[in-house]
């Protein structure tokens, strides 16, 4: 018989089981450092804002086809937080977001402005403000933004050093090119100024789309079979050009 199971130094039904929180536990397992509870209360939060229960959002879609095709809800939801690990949207935008402000920080603490800082970053893009944690591809502004704010205000989070100059970048983008920070700019900021690096935060957040991709793999799988996005090639009323036969080598 063993003497216990242990995670990081800690004893899991000693120490954790019922003293520490589900993401306090999670944040231990990907960094090896318990947080406090508060951490622990804004990555709950956090997951609220990022489950959204709309089939419209990629990783959801992923999981409401889960659904109609009446797969089982664990390969749904892998295969969801496997979609949401994109370039473009996810995990990997957290990550880039990170290296970014960490990065900027160190030279605004050296004494570059932060209009040399949006300057120069325009200027690998052509003029435009690509930067990631800055902007959305439709719809301006970001719902997600004042609501995960209150809860830190609630918690007791000070503003930090990579927040406070993430809003600056903020304000500028918003005078000059009507963009502004998006919720990955936000905790690319704030876990910053909580000391984590790039990698340990992508160890973090895979799961926390989770639920919402379960609940649209749920809402399909009470309908017809088969129903979730049913349009087909033949659907199409296509007027173009007709097809081609592909010549033989």
């Amino acid at each position: 018989m063993g003497t216990g199971v242990y995670c990081h130094g800690h004893n899991m039904m000693e120490d954790l089981v019922g003293r520490a929180s589900l993401f306090q536990v999670m944040i231990l397992n990907a960094t090896g450092r318990l947080p406090e509870r508060r951490l622990g209360e804004w990555f709950e939060a956090l997951q609220i804002c990022l489950s959204w229960p709309d089939p419209r959002i990629w990783c959801n879609q992923i999981g409401a086809l889960g659904g109609s095709m009446r797969i089982s809800p664990v390969a749904a939801a892998s295969a969801g937080i496997l979609a949401h690990d994109s370039t473009i949207y996810g995990p990997k935008t957290l990550v880039k977001g990170m290296i970014f402000i960490q990065s900027v920080t160190l030279e605004f603490k050296k004494g570059c402005s932060v209009q040399d800082i949006v300057t120069s970053e325009c200027n690998n893009y052509n003029g435009k403000p690509k930067i990631f944690g800055y902007a959305r591809p439709i719809a301006k502004g970001d719902e997600r933004l004042p609501a995960m704010e209150r809860v830190a205000r609630k918690l007791g989070f000070p503003i930090g050093e990579h927040l406070a100059l993430a809003y600056k970048i903020d304000r500028i983008l918003q005078e000059q090119f009507d963009e502004s920070m998006n919720i990955s700019g936000y905790m690319a900021a704030f876990l910053s100024d909580q000391g984590f690096l790039p990698h340990e935060a992508y160890q973090i957040v895979p799961v926390l789309v989770a639920s919402g991709i379960i609940a649209c793999y749920v809402d399909t799988l009470e309908r017809p079979p088969e129903t979730f996005l049913p349009m087909r090639c033949n659907d199409i009323d296509y007027q173009g050009k007709p097809p081609r036969p592909v010549p033989d080598k």
